[in-house]
């Protein structure tokens, strides 16, 4: 079998990447990305759904520190609403 590139699952026409608990949202060749971390989940039946999610944007710039990458930063109650402001803010610090 050979190996081939999977596409990223895309939402709004951007990437979404999940690395372990924590998810990117966007292009990392723009200048901003949108991180997602779980911070923690609950049980719904069989499933564990995301409940509490840091939500930042962030420059995408290799060459700065950490804490010097964050420009926002909120908590959120479910992946719904960690994406809806997630996008929001990705789309405005790419129009500026």
């Amino acid at each position: 079998m050979a190996d081939k590139k999977l596409p990223f699952l895309m939402y709004k026409n951007k990437p979404l990447v999940r690395v372990g608990d924590t998810l990117y949202y966007g292009n990392m060749s723009d200048k901003y990305v949108i991180q997602m971390q779980v911070e923690g989940s609950k049980k719904q039946g069989k499933l564990n759904l995301a409940d509490k999610i840091i939500v930042n944007l962030m420059y995408t710039d290799p060459e700065l520190k950490s804490r010097a990458k964050v420009v926002k930063k909120s908590e959120k109650h479910g992946l719904y609403n960690a994406m809806d402001i997630g996008s929001i803010w990705l789309e405005r610090a790419l129009s500026d």
